[in-house]
């Protein structure tokens, strides 16, 4: 039986929304922002964790979907209904250059994320930052995708090292829907 309720998983700036998005494309599964659904609310602020635990327990009880992430402090409320991991498990030096580039370009351009948040090179470059965020979350992030794959009761973990995996990822879920 195909996954029907799929995370994806990895370090910020892997490509997480990117990819959750295609899957959803090719198999017709509903895809959710978890920063934009859950996470963030206008002027940078997050959403309180009540909330999002609430929302994130709306999400996770229906039949089908695809998040992108999924918040630690709320995790545990979509992992015992979750069919399938996709785990991104790149380089640190492929995510983080992806994550400057994008974060740059989104400063320059002054485009609008989260909301309609826009990021700010003061906020890029303060402790608050995204681009300080991977460096603290990048070895737990990898731990835990271990962790998942050597858990038996744990849902299967497809791990990517490279981008260049994805295409035959995404393959595989058009072949299951035929």
């Amino acid at each position: 039986m195909p996954a029907r309720r799929i995370l994806v998983h990895g370090v910020t700036g892997a490509g997480k929304s990117t990819l959750a998005e295609q899957i959803g494309a090719v198999t017709g599964l509903p895809w959710h922002s978890v920063d934009d659904e859950i996470g963030w609310l206008p002027g940078w602020v997050e959403r309180p964790r009540e909330e999002q635990r609430a929302l994130a327990q709306e999400i996770a009880a229906r039949e089908e979907w695809v998040l992108d992430t999924a918040y630690g402090h709320w995790r545990e409320v979509v992992m015992p209904r979750v069919d399938l991991i996709v785990a991104l498990d790149y380089p640190r030096w492929l995510s983080f250059g992806r994550l400057v580039r994008r974060t740059f370009l989104r400063v320059w351009r002054r485009e609008a994320i989260c909301n309609g948040n826009v990021e700010s090179l003061r906020a890029a470059l303060s402790r608050d930052s995204i681009l300080w965020w991977h460096w603290q979350s990048f070895d737990h992030k990898r731990v835990q995708v271990r962790q998942w794959r050597r858990d038996p009761a744990a849902p299967p973990v497809l791990r990517l090292t490279s981008p260049r995996q994805v295409p035959a990822l995404l393959r595989g879920f058009v072949a299951r829907r035929t």
